[in-house]
């Protein structure tokens, strides 16, 4: 079975699902939020990737809420790479694991 059968699922989409909760309760794109902008949500993210584990799939508190931009790039590049590359407002790198955060 394919690992993205649970997205179908009712306890992702419906009326009380996941993904509706977790917007819900969390409307803003958390990392437009981190970088201080102000962007609705319109995807739900997995934190750390369930590959396939219904347990982790299901976890709400692996879940977040982020804009389609972040989701599709950002969160993609920090999944390979291991660091976000994402800058606050004054331009210092936000994430801790990345480089020019490591110390010397």
């Amino acid at each position: 079975m394919s690992r993205h059968r649970f997205y179908c699922h009712a306890r992702w989409r419906g009326r009380y699902g996941l993904a509706k909760r977790r917007l819900e309760a969390e409307p803003l794109c958390r990392m437009c939020k981190d970088e201080g902008k102000i962007t609705p949500a319109t995807v739900v993210d997995h934190i750390v990737p369930h590959r396939g584990c219904e347990v982790r799939f299901f976890d709400y508190e692996n879940t977040q809420s982020l804009c389609k931009a972040h989701h599709d790039s950002a969160k993609q590049f920090a999944e390979r790479r291991g660091f976000s590359k994402a800058v606050g407002v004054d331009g210092v790198p936000l994430d801790p694991l990345h480089p020019a955060n490591r110390s010397a």
